[in-house]
């Protein structure tokens, strides 16, 4: 199943972040609701074995041209890290996310982002 939600990566979390309220705490707290909301209204139960993909969009400064090489390609040695990406995921999807034992990811530059997710 698609997921039209950009993918964000879960920030390592302080006691203080409760009311603090970091940038990057609150963009992954919203990112978990939208996500719950998405999965809950598509009726998508989580298995324990998983496959995710993710589409991080490209910058938007980038030069057309080099989005045009790029879109689609694998998404490496540039932050977001696909073990991020899969931990935001799972806590925000699964009380226990120890259940799940097996798990693909991969990530690839897009036009806009998304999530793939399907049980194996």
């Amino acid at each position: 199943m698609w997921i039209e939600i950009t993918p964000v990566a879960k920030p390592r979390q302080t006691r203080s972040d409760v009311w603090k309220k970091r940038p990057c705490v609150v963009k992954y707290r919203q990112f978990a609701d939208d996500l719950r909301e998405a999965i809950g209204k598509a009726g998508f139960i989580v298995g324990n074995q998983l496959y995710m993909e993710f589409h991080i969009p490209m910058p938007k400064s980038w030069s057309k041209k080099k989005k045009a090489e790029l879109i689609g390609s694998p998404h490496f040695q540039s932050t977001p890290d696909t073990d991020n990406l899969c931990k935001a995921c799972l806590d925000a999807l699964i009380e226990q996310d120890c259940r799940v034992w097996h798990l693909e990811a991969k990530k690839y530059w897009s036009e806009k982002g998304r999530i793939k997710i399907e049980n194996k």
